[in-house]
């Protein structure tokens, strides 16, 4: 499969007075993986539909491999769709379903029955082809989508929230599984996601939007160890924005008259000694007794199991709380406790 780099160079788009999309450039390297990941209304789907060719921009361009197809019709872009819902026809069979697009462009039955069963074999379902689409579990039907898109041979493959209706445990093994198959047959592919979990096990790179703005791309660890500003930090993982003076290579955190001063990273090249916000993360931070000098004292309001360990909820203001994760369970809700960053640096950020 011949996997090529799309890019986009400053893309608008606006529906009357609202901008869904404005101003927005990335590149996806060929047989790159990128997610956009956004809350409701960010513009991912827009963006995406753009890149497909269902929607035209306002202003910017989308190019492959260098070659200018903004006005390119979606059919002769020749990308593959994986849609949320599958559009999957119901009175086709699953080999049917896989070669509908190849019959479309002229394909001959021979070989698109050749190519459908070879793209069902790289999705694991090479022994279903002839059972009608009915007779499939939501997973199976998830990779039937993905043959389908397959089966032409896309250089860039398109995914919109391509694990949305499975159950919980499903979804999980498909995560590895669909990327297991990308990386295996090198297309380039770009997919919308509102599950953080979702684009940080797939992806490659992860572009955040906000407000039809790109905040940052880059890898989930840099997203998650590095956000470009408070609302990168915000949105991603669990965290708590705490004020904070940015003392260079330091910080200095106040919460409730005590200060404590820890080692931190900026994530901008901004001055020191201004105002800044602390990205408190939860396994950053540590449970002592109450009575520990210079421990931030709280009282834990919640407190829940998550798998390895325990995450705890501690109220440190009437205004304030942090999460805390800890190997262990001994602590009840209620509890009076002291809180202090067991891991430096922390990461600093602007507004």
């Amino acid at each position: 499969m011949s996997a090529g780099t799309l890019a986009l160079h400053g893309i608008s788009r606006r529906f009357g007075e609202h901008a869904a999309v404005e101003d927005v450039s990335f590149e996806v390297a060929p047989g790159e993986l990128l997610a956009l990941i956004g809350a409701s209304g960010s513009g991912k789907t827009t963006t995406l539909r753009m890149i497909a060719g269902h929607e035209r921009p306002d202003a910017g361009k989308v190019t492959l491999d260098g070659t200018d197809i903004t006005g390119l019709s979606a059919q002769k872009r020749g990308f593959g769709m994986v849609f949320q819902h599958y559009a999957l026809f119901p009175h086709l069979s699953v080999e049917d379903n896989v070669a509908f697009g190849l019959e479309a462009r002229g394909i001959g039955r021979g070989e698109r029955r050749e190519r459908a069963q070879r793209a069902l074999s790289t999705v694991g379902l090479e022994r279903v082809g002839a059972r009608p689409i009915q007779s499939l579990s939501g997973g199976e039907q998830q990779r039937v989508a993905l043959a389908r898109a397959l089966v032409i041979e896309p250089k860039v493959l398109l995914l919109d929230e391509p694990l949305s209706n499975l159950d919980p445990t499903l979804r999980r093994s498909m995560r590895d599984e669909l990327r297991l198959t990308l990386r295996t047959l090198h297309v380039t592919a770009v997919f919308v996601t509102h599950d953080q979990d979702d684009a940080f096990a797939i992806a490659d790179r992860v572009a955040l939007l906000r407000h039809g703005r790109i905040l940052q791309v880059g890898t989930p660890e840099e997203l998650y160890a590095k956000p470009a500003s408070r609302d990168v930090a915000d949105f991603i993982g669990r965290a708590t924005l705490v004020d904070a003076v940015d003392a260079d290579t330091h910080a200095i955190i106040t919460i409730a008259g005590v200060s404590r001063k820890v080692a931190a990273v900026k994530a901008t090249n901004s001055p020191p000694f201004r105002k800044a916000f602390a990205v408190l993360r939860p396994e950053a931070l540590a449970l002592v007794d109450a009575k520990t000098p210079d421990a931030w004292r709280g009282i834990v309001v919640a407190r829940r199991f998550a798998g390895s360990g325990f995450v705890y909820r501690v109220a440190l203001t009437e205004d304030l709380a942090v999460e805390v994760a800890s190997a262990t369970g001994t602590v009840g809700e209620a509890d009076s406790v002291g809180v202090i960053v067991a891991r430096e640096p922390v990461v600093l950020v602007t507004a």
